[in-house]
């Protein structure tokens, strides 16, 4: 795979650093930026792609509402799903089950980014906070016992969200799913 240039914003997640380290163990040239940048800032640095981590919360988001409208592939994950989530119409509220925990998801559309994981796969993951409504223009992916959203994609823009932490050792088929998201932003340019 050619060497991508992808960016991660920091929402002052637990694993932004296993994030950049997962995507620069894939050859990527990843680069953690703050969540505070501007939008001239990140499309100056002439990304890829980007990724937005989990985080805390959504009030320490930064510039996320507007940097998560950049037409660029992006891959949200955890607090980075919900964002998405809100700043596309969508419904965002507090889980049931808070804490990280094994979650067994059902895979209901392979698409781009869940590419050969159906039906089932094993991930880690906190339900602090989660997707409650699709935005508009969105389609589900995957869903679990815990959470009806796990996983969604919009239908036609290269934007995918999921509840789960892919670069996590717990997470089965983590990595499979950053070299989808890479396979995404290589076909984009």
């Amino acid at each position: 795979m050619e060497k991508l240039k992808i960016l991660i914003i920091n929402n002052y997640g637990q694993t932004c650093h296993l994030i950049h380290r997962s995507l620069r163990d894939l050859g990527m040239d990843a680069k953690l930026v703050p969540n505070t940048s501007s939008v001239e800032d990140i499309l100056k640095a002439a990304p890829d792609g980007l990724v937005f981590s989990g985080g805390p919360t959504m009030d320490r988001v930064g510039n996320g509402e507007q940097l998560i409208r950049i037409d660029l592939p992006i891959l949200g994950i955890c607090l980075g799903h919900q964002l998405m989530a809100k700043t596309y119409g969508g419904e965002i509220r507090t889980g049931h089950l808070g804490g990280f925990a094994r979650i067994d998801i059902e895979v209901l559309e392979e698409d781009d980014i869940l590419k050969g994981m159906a039906p089932k796969t094993v991930v880690w993951a906190s339900h602090q906070d989660e997707v409650a409504k699709l935005p508009p223009e969105f389609i589900q992916l995957a869903r679990s016992n815990v959470c009806e959203i796990e996983a969604m994609k919009h239908k036609t823009k290269p934007l995918y969200g999921v509840q789960w932490h892919p670069e996590v050792s717990h997470t089965e088929k983590g990595i499979d799913l950053l070299k989808n998201f890479l396979e995404v932003c290589s076909s984009h340019k």
